[in-house]
């Protein structure tokens, strides 16, 4: 039988490489997505039944009831993986005495609140065929550069959060995270997509493996979480080794 899965924030970067990813090995996937013109883009991009393009706000409890009731007539005999990908990709990096409360909850709500809701809202479904989460933390849950407390925090829950679900809702579902390092995104998108710019030559020079990470580097760590059968509860450093290199200032 056809596999499914459910990717949120999947219009750009990591959620599209995952989806291509995953329609190109023979998934069928639904794509949560909150902007329309990327919404719109991705149909485009995959015509056909494979794939159900979903304008979500994931960090809403009611559009994610609304998404995952559509998701359910369109695949009913379940899910056997949910990708939680969606965040605010470009946070602004305000300093903590000035950063308000709304700013902080908005954050959160984007990056950790919606994760909660959507695998809350797909455990039925993933119960009913054995399937597994896996939720997109980052190497910022460990490390961080200054003024990116909600990010952190928001990255530092997922890791928190995935250890929790794996033990509450196993053995039925598999629960997992990617701790992405450096992605360039770029090559993906196009100025009009919000594409993040080019790292530098030495930034890639850095990296233990000699370069930056690419999005499918991510799909292919998703991919593997998603049939690896013994594995939950765990965290996949995906990063070119820099988590463990150690930097002194010349």
């Amino acid at each position: 039988m056809t596999r499914t899965a459910v990717i949120t924030g999947a219009g750009r970067g990591i959620g599209r490489a995952c989806a291509a990813r995953l329609l190109a090995e023979g998934w069928r996937v639904a794509a949560l997505e909150k902007d329309p013109a990327m919404v719109a883009a991705l149909a485009a991009r995959h015509p056909g039944d494979a794939l159900l393009a979903l304008e979500t706000d994931v960090a809403d409890e009611a559009a994610v009831a609304a998404a995952f009731a559509r998701i359910a007539r369109w695949s009913p005999q379940g899910l056997d993986l949910l990708v939680n990908n969606a965040a605010i990709a470009s946070a602004p990096r305000i300093p903590v005495e000035e950063l308000s409360l709304a700013e902080w909850r908005r954050q959160l709500d984007a990056g950790l609140t919606s994760v909660f809701l959507c695998t809350r809202a797909a455990i039925p479904a993933l119960r009913a065929r054995g399937g597994s989460v896996v939720s997109m933390a980052s190497t910022r849950a460990f490390q961080s550069e200054a003024h990116t407390e909600p990010y952190a925090a928001a990255k530092g829950g997922i890791v928190a959060l995935t250890h929790a679900l794996a033990v509450s809702l196993g053995p039925a579902i598999r629960v997992n995270a990617v701790a992405p390092g450096w992605i360039e995104t770029g090559h993906l998108q196009g100025p009009q997509d919000g594409a993040f710019p080019e790292h530098a030559e030495a930034d890639r020079r850095q990296h233990p493996a000699g370069r930056v990470g690419r999005p499918e580097d991510i799909a292919e760590a998703v991919l593997y979480l998603a049939d690896a059968g013994f594995v939950t509860g765990q965290v996949l450093t995906v990063d070119g080794g820099m988590t463990r290199r150690m930097i002194y200032e010349d």
